[in-house]
């Protein structure tokens, strides 16, 4: 399995998709790189040599943020909203959706799967025996 910027990538997928498996790469910054690399999109993770797997580590390193850096990056941009009290940084906190999605009946993700009945109200009596 070949390692690039610290993710071992599947051997047997085309390494335009196995590229993919890096946070913060995606199918278009994929084809990216390995246009600027030089690197045919159909050629097998396995079939890189160390030379092409160099190129694509310095394409990628010179020109894009991912893995550490760019979760390191999104923290960073969540804590400033967190300290300044704006309404998305309040949203953040509480863990609810940020972007003007309704709550009321979705973001059942962000909530938590918590499905209540409408009838789940009080329980009966129980039977004497």
């Amino acid at each position: 399995m070949p390692r690039v910027l610290g993710v071992h990538i599947p051997d047997e997928k085309r390494i335009e998709i196995s590229l993919t498996y890096v946070y913060g790469i995606g199918k278009t910054l994929s084809k990216e790189i390995l246009e600027k690399a030089k690197i045919p999109l159909d050629k097998k993770a396995k079939d890189l040599t160390q030379e092409e797997l160099n190129k694509i580590k310095e394409v990628v390193e010179t020109n894009h943020l991912v893995e550490g850096d760019l979760k390191r990056d999104t923290m960073v941009n969540i804590k400033r909203l967190r300290d300044i009290g704006s309404w998305r940084g309040q949203r953040h906190s509480k863990r609810l959706p940020v972007r003007g999605q309704t709550t009321r009946v979705n973001s059942r993700t962000v909530r938590g799967n918590k499905r209540v009945t409408v009838g789940s109200g009080r329980k009966g009596a129980p039977s004497p025996k």
